[in-house]
């Protein structure tokens, strides 16, 4: 596995596998690596003739400077788990001005309002910093094909959305949420919790499989109430927000439409720790 520290190695890299014609998947992570991120590689792999990932932590999408310098980082660690995986021919590791080269700051993206939603409410800009990073990083890998894990529902939305207006030749990919066997969704913020702790979160996964039961049976009032509840019960833990909304326009609803595809959307702070989730209603 080559590892690439900067964008001139990049470049050359990239330069030489398309001038033999290969394949290449993607998918970009802010590293703290886990088996969510190693099932993104395995699926690039089925597809691709070669898969780069990317490690870069990036600064404009945090709304919190204290969240940013939280956030964990273990680059030789890193680096190790992509190796042992045998999955990724190559890891990009930029530097700040490989992605920046005047200020570190976002592009203004018009998303038609998916930026608006969930997580937008509460983090204004954060997608604008999504969709800067992602963008420049396409620009630059020059992937065929692009993975990312359907725990981050919206922001998976968002990169197809921003693909399609600024007409890039990349397919994005959706994967599955890798969960743990207690059914807690896989996240590098999961590394701040002590194992009882996430041992309780997997309340967080149960709960969605009781809302997809409650879906169509009882209205969704009465599901969001009983969800507040189950939560409100929990030592440690606070309900930010759940709602139900459309899969495409990432709206919430109140009612069930039948021609419509609705998923369930959950974040619980844990211990101060902000954990997501969601699930498709059959």
């Amino acid at each position: 596995m080559e590892v690439l520290k900067n964008k001139k190695n990049l470049l050359d890299f990239v330069e030489r596998n398309k001038e033999m014609g290969k394949r290449i998947g993607f998918a970009p992570t802010m590293g703290a690596l886990h088996n969510g991120h190693l099932s993104l590689y395995e699926e690039a792999r089925k597809e691709n003739d070669l898969v780069i990932s990317s490690i870069f932590v990036n600064p404009t999408q945090f709304n919190n400077a204290e969240d940013l310098e939280k956030y964990p980082r273990n680059m030789e660690r890193d680096i190790l788990i992509l190796e042992k995986s045998g999955l990724v021919d190559a890891v990009y590791i930029p530097e700040v001005t490989d992605i920046y080269p005047e200020k570190t700051e976002s592009q203004h993206y018009d998303f038609d309002g998916l930026e608006n939603e969930m997580e937008g409410k509460s983090r204004p800009g954060h997608f604008d910093g999504v969709g800067t990073v992602v963008e420049e990083l396409f620009r630059q890998v020059q992937p065929d094909n692009a993975y990312f894990g359907e725990k981050d529902y919206q922001q998976l939305a968002i990169i197809k959305k921003m693909v399609e207006k600024k007409k890039l030749p990349i397919k994005i990919k959706g994967v599955p949420i890798y969960r743990a066997d207690n059914g807690l969704a896989l996240s590098s913020r999961n590394q701040r919790l002590s194992e009882e702790r996430r041992e309780a979160a997997k309340i967080i996964y149960e709960t969605l499989i009781k809302v997809n039961d409650w879906f169509r049976v009882i209205t969704i009032p009465e599901i969001k109430e009983r969800v507040a509840d189950i939560i409100d019960e929990q030592r440690g833990m606070q309900l930010e927000y759940f709602l139900i909304a459309d899969e495409d326009t990432l709206k919430e609803t109140d009612f069930f439409y039948k021609d419509k595809n609705f998923r369930a959307f959950i974040v619980v702070v844990v211990d101060g720790v902000r954990l997501i989730d969601n699930m498709h209603l059959d």
